[in-house]
């Protein structure tokens, strides 16, 4: 059975930045964001879960689905989070459980990048988490600047998922993203060598 690390942070606070690189060095990483997009594809699992609940107003002309769109519908509505929660959730579980024994089986050291990894209870699944954390006001600068939103959207997006210091109590290690991204590699490649990246506080 390899060893599984979770890694987990906030909507554009770096992940991808550590994941790319862990790529790189040539470990298996499994993306759930991928893996969502994948089940939300036309013939997918959750294409057909989503069209059934929202309409066809959610489909794009093409016949996929109109993402900036959905994501609005579920984030400003609690009671469309609560249901995506449940039933997106459970589907996604499942598919992400199938991959971790996958790899189990073939991979000494492997990786998974979960975004709610904290809060849909996942942190019985690994060995170790990995949080990349950043401070809340460059976080919401960056999600505004990456994903061309207004303070108000980008506020209600992170409201949808635990406040980085929150998270920091659950973490094994703490990715600090404030500084350059060679800092957060750095401590990266400290955490493969067996070292320790960012004392928890």
């Amino acid at each position: 059975m390899g060893k599984i690390i979770g890694i987990t942070g906030g909507i554009a606070s770096g992940k991808s930045t550590v994941t790319n690189f862990l790529r790189q060095k040539g470990f298996e990483v499994v993306d759930a964001d991928a893996l969502v997009h994948q089940l939300q594809k036309p013939g997918g699992h959750l294409y057909q879960i989503l069209v059934e609940h929202f309409g066809e107003k959610v489909l794009l002309e093409d016949g996929e689905l109109n993402r900036p769109l959905l994501a609005s519908l579920i984030f400003s509505n609690s009671e469309e989070r609560e249901w995506s929660k449940e039933t997106q959730g459970q589907i996604i579980r499942e598919e992400l459980g199938s991959l971790r024994d996958k790899f189990s089986e073939t991979e000494e050291l492997f990786f998974m990048d979960i975004p709610l990894l904290f809060e849909q209870d996942y942190a019985s699944w690994f060995d170790e988490t990995w949080l990349v954390y950043v401070r809340r006001d460059t976080h919401l600068d960056r999600l505004m600047n990456r994903d061309q939103l207004s303070q108000e959207s980008a506020e209600t997006r992170l409201a949808s998922q635990w406040p980085l210091e929150e998270k920091k109590k659950f973490a094994t290690h703490i990715l600090d993203n404030n500084g350059s991204r060679e800092r957060l590699l750095s401590q990266v490649v400290t955490l493969l060598e067996g070292g320790d990246a960012h004392a928890r506080d």
